[in-house]
């Protein structure tokens, strides 16, 4: 059996984007006509992505009936079900054991155009044992901002400013090296996962690729994601 090149998280309950989750689970929402997670997954296959661990949890028997063994897409799916859940680092330690020397872990619900072999390469081109897919995100503040001195007088006054910052993608990849910082059973984010690494002194590379991303997250998300798929589906998925 060959080692699983990725892992998608596909665990979660989808709190925020109730009542579509309430009694199905969020990957198999469909976007457009398609289940989100079948999107992720042709784009995997695309990109030559064959063997692919999927960590499931809540309402995992209804993703496994679905997709199968992912042959209809040209892939070998294994399943991995969190008993309790484990975080969207800890998914990593059920399958410590068979992950490929460099393997991509991202969440089974993201609409994007990421081109995941230019991100594969990039990662291994680096040598660093981490790598976080970034994306530039700007938030309109509705309000003056005041900055203000130690001593409370005021130093400056923007008006509604531009907030600009950069925030993950959900699509990360790691060297096999990785899961010696993962203790056994432990539920552990990403977040803190990288936060340790890097205070033993490893590397972790920041990945900015051109291209489109939406986390399907929230209800306005949803029907966002359902708009762009449509109007733009072969940059999704191409012919």
């Amino acid at each position: 059996m060959s080692d699983i090149q990725a892992l998608i998280l596909a665990g979660g309950k989808g709190s925020r984007l109730r009542p579509y989750t309430t009694s199905f689970p969020k990957p198999l929402l469909p976007v457009g006509d398609i289940p989100i997670l079948e999107i992720v997954l042709r784009q995997l296959a695309n990109h030559g992505f064959r063997r692919i661990g999927v960590a499931t949890g809540h309402l995992g028997e209804m993703i496994r009936l679905f997709c199968a063994d992912g042959h209809r897409w040209g892939l070998e799916l294994s399943y991995y079900q969190e008993e309790t859940p484990l975080g969207t680092a800890g998914a990593i330690g059920l399958v410590k054991e068979h992950v490929a020397d460099n393997f991509l872990v991202m969440n089974g619900d993201i609409l994007s155009t990421f081109n995941f072999t230019e991100g594969l390469r990039f990662h291994q081109a680096g040598g660093r044992i981490a790598t976080i897919g970034v994306y530039p995100r700007a938030v309109q503040v509705d309000f003056g901002v005041l900055h203000q001195n130690p001593d409370t007088t005021l130093s400056r006054y923007e008006e509604k400013p531009t907030l600009r910052y950069k925030v993950s993608m959900g699509i990360n990849f790691f060297r096999k090296e990785v899961v010696g910082f993962l203790r056994e059973g432990e539920p552990i984010d990403i977040p803190d996962l990288i936060s340790r690494l890097m205070t033993a002194g490893r590397t972790v590379a920041c990945y900015q690729p051109d291209c489109y991303w939406l986390d399907i997250g929230r209800v306005d998300d949803y029907a966002i994601a359902n708009d762009e798929f449509t109007r733009r589906r072969r940059e999704f998925l191409p012919e």
